[in-house]
């Protein structure tokens, strides 16, 4: 049987994928961004064990990459965005986070606390 905290981090990282997963490619610009970080928040505190999500769109990435490009808007991907999550399992506390690894969006465990 897996324990409290290993069901918390498992948690953490179904929560992650959907959030990535689902969001990924949803067309963004600076004028739509605080909504979407809204949105995307809101939908994944819904599931279970989820306390907190924070989302940030960083519209100063954002608007350097439409500055470049005919379009005013782009596909929304991890380098776009700082996210924080906290789960809370059975008296187990999972603080996670997403970062940029160069170009590759990696979802971290920042501390189990039980």
């Amino acid at each position: 049987m897996p324990t409290d905290a290993q069901e918390a981090c498992f948690e953490a990282g179904i929560k992650f994928g959907t959030l990535y997963h689902q969001f990924a490619g949803t067309p963004v610009s600076p004028a739509s961004s605080h909504s979407l970080e809204t949105a995307m928040a809101e939908a994944i505190e819904n599931q279970p064990h989820c306390a907190a999500v924070s989302v940030d769109i960083l519209d100063d990435v954002l608007e350097e990459t439409l500055a470049g490009q005919s379009a005013d808007y782009t596909e929304l991907t991890g380098r776009f965005m700082e996210v924080e999550m906290r789960i809370e399992y059975d008296g187990v506390t999972v603080h996670t986070r997403m970062e940029m690894d160069g170009d590759y969006p990696l979802m971290k465990l920042v501390s189990v606390d039980e």
